[in-house]
């Protein structure tokens, strides 16, 4: 199956969309809604933001912890989102109420997710207004803030928020993706809408597309016991069974996310736009366990499932940008921590 001239228009119009940042409504969703349940805020999924913020010196706002099992170790302001509020809404109260601060977000540096049920979004936020938390402000919230040199000795909560500064530090040095903020779309599932590509030689490109009920970027709904990108292999896996092991399906970042929590159970779900390559294994075991190199056919593996089908890019302008994408990842990372 072939798509037309106007057809695939229509799909580099809608990869440019997403490569530019911006978002599409979720209308529908092709693959795994049957196991999914609409994202309910505190009951199936968790949303958790994190701020990674730094004074003019380079140092990075910390707050000591008053929960008690974790009484007096620091940590970076964050915390969970309540219900009816934004990415960004959530991010601005836990900063103020942690670290006294006003602030103002300005990219998200990492997603990290453990299926649905709990997402982590890490901002890169300024100073925008108030004053450093002190012990005579302590409450529930936090005993107090400061700023870490990084060199000094101070009990951390967990050290996994090193990568975090480290993130951070990266990014203001030589940012390596564009501004990615939230869009303020309303969804009902945690889903992964995929620019799904397969290039040949830095040469040709092609991506995988829905014919019906109009062509469009497969939309595949998360499910509670993989990864959030396991969805990607879920699209391979119904579009082309016998290629599905001999590939690698890499979810490579995310162009842009979705997000509306203003009617509690109907809009708390993510749209996360994403750019995943389907790899070839190049080397394959025969039926003694030896490894067999398997020559490249210079072609996407062909589909055996007719509601989709392969779209070369053929747009020159598009075609580079997406495969210069391919090779240095330039866009917002999402890392499963399971």
């Amino acid at each position: 199956m072939e798509v037309t001239e106007g057809e695939r228009r229509q799909v580099e119009e809608q990869v440019e969309k997403m490569l530019s940042g911006q978002g599409s409504e979720v209308t529908l969703c092709d693959v795994g809604m049957d196991a999914s349940k609409p994202a309910t805020l505190r009951k199936n999924v968790t949303y958790i933001v994190a701020a990674v913020i730094f004074n003019e010196k380079g140092e990075v706002l910390m707050v000591q912890e008053a929960k008690q099992d974790c009484y007096k170790q620091w940590y970076l302001p964050a915390g969970r989102m309540e219900v009816g509020e934004s990415l960004v809404e959530a991010l601005q109260r836990e900063v103020k109420e942690e670290a006294g601060f006003e602030c103002e977000p300005i990219t998200l540096l990492l997603i990290q997710e453990q299926g649905p049920q709990w997402i982590r979004f890490i901002f890169l936020a300024r100073v925008t207004g108030g004053s450093l938390k002190t012990l005579a402000a302590a409450d529930q919230e936090s005993l107090q803030a400061c700023w870490w040199d990084r060199q000094s000795a101070l009990t951390l909560r967990g050290r996994d928020i090193l990568r975090l500064i480290d993130c951070g530090i990266k990014y203001r040095q030589e940012p390596w993706h564009p501004t990615t903020l939230p869009i303020d779309m309303s969804c009902r599932h945690v889903v992964q809408r995929l620019v799904l590509v397969f290039t040949h030689n830095d040469e040709k490109i092609w991506v995988l597309v829905i014919k019906a009920p109009a062509i469009h970027l497969p939309m595949a709904a998360a499910l509670k016991t993989h990864a959030v990108t396991w969805a990607a292999n879920m699209v391979v896996q119904e579009a082309m069974p016998t290629a599905y092991y001999d590939h690698d399906v890499n979810t490579l970042g995310v162009f842009s996310l979705q997000h509306n929590g203003r009617q509690h159970g109907k809009t708390d779900g993510v749209c996360l736009n994403t750019l995943v390559a389907l790899v070839p294994d190049y080397v394959q075991r025969n039926e003694e366990g030896e490894k067999v190199e398997r020559k490249a056919t210079g072609r996407p593996p062909p589909v055996e499932n007719s509601r989709y089908v392969w779209c070369e890019i053929q747009k020159q302008t598009l075609k580079e940008k997406l495969l210069e994408m391919t090779k240095n990842t330039s866009i917002l990372p999402i890392h499963s921590l399971y």
